[in-house]
């Protein structure tokens, strides 16, 4: 019994050091960390504001490379919209690699997370499949020209139209008539069918002016004729004509038709049927309108 009591003793008294020399060791590891906080606090610090500066830096060089870009592409005579696609794609590409670099220095492996991308291809490529197919549809928009900046388009997926006034790499944007900015994705573009009006040089108008069947045909057409040959801005190179297009249950309707270039379309076409109506009523020709003739036979009783 008395062997055993020494030995429960000198056991509990190993618990109890134990126990001090862990808690001494925890105490000495707290220590160490609070002593050498202020140091990694200030290391940290001054990787941050290093890695300000260099961003910073890094924003002026990228701006510096896509201007030296602009201009050698501008010397070399290449449209606006490859222009503008190279300089976004420049600057998405540059931007990448920045924020890499950045990362690295505090301690993120590029090569690993390269590695993790690769791995994880699939699903980051369902992810951004829209993109790439944006991306895809402006390299084919500017491979194979159905628009350039500039140009008035109409597109058949949202039934937008307007003037192309920027080709990125995922969007393309559009001035409406009534100055609004519309933005549609590459990819709807370059699958689906558009329109481009202003791709020629000249554009054929047409519009029509129905006459009452009472009206001197022959003179209507001669006045609709001399509208044309008189208006300036109206190619004469062209064939310009006045026909008799239909004959209507309350007019007999006249076509006319005749070319403008493209800068001169929409003042030529506004104007030309003002004049259709003017110098028909100067001639007493009238223009017909809808209306409806009723004849009623019968007879009237008397009343008893």
């Amino acid at each position: 019994m008395r062997i055993y009591g020494l030995a429960a003793s000198s056991f509990a008294g190993g618990e109890g050091m134990e126990g001090k020399i862990i808690e001494e060791i925890q105490t000495g590891a707290m220590q160490e960390f609070l002593s050498a906080l202020p140091e990694k606090a200030l290391n940290l610090g001054l990787r941050i504001l290093l890695a300000a500066i260099f961003f910073l830096i890094g924003v002026r060089l990228i701006k510096l490379l896509r201007r030296i870009i602009g201009k050698s592409m501008k010397r070399a005579n290449a449209e606006l919209g490859v222009i503008q696609f190279v300089d976004s794609f420049v600057k998405a590409t540059l931007y990448v690699v920045l924020i890499m670099g950045l990362a690295s220095s505090f301690g993120l492996d590029a090569a690993s997370v390269v590695a993790v991308l690769g791995s994880a291809g699939v699903a980051i490529g369902l992810a951004v499949q829209g993109s790439l197919s944006n991306l895809a549809g402006g390299v084919l928009i500017l491979a194979l020209k159905p628009f350039r900046v500039g140009d008035y388009i109409k597109e058949s997926y949202s039934n937008q139209e307007g003037t192309v006034t920027e080709i990125q790499i995922f969007y393309t944007k559009l001035l409406t008539p009534d100055n609004q900015t519309v933005i549609l994705p590459n990819g709807n573009l370059a699958n689906n069918s558009l329109v481009n009006i202003t791709m020629q040089e000249v554009r054929r108008m047409d519009i029509t002016v129905g006459i009452s069947y009472n009206a001197d045909l022959k003179k209507a057409k001669a006045v609709l004729q001399r509208i044309l040959e008189e208006d300036e801005f109206v190619l004469k190179d062209r064939d310009y004509l006045v026909f008799v297009s239909e004959l209507a249950d309350s007019a007999v309707v006249l076509g006319v038709r005749c070319w403008f270039r493209q800068e001169d379309f929409w003042q030529g076409k506004w104007r030309v049927t003002e004049n259709c109506k003017l110098k028909l009523d100067e001639n007493g020709i009238e223009i017909s309108y809808n209306q409806l003739d009723v004849h009623v036979d019968g007879c009237i009783s008397q009343g008893k």
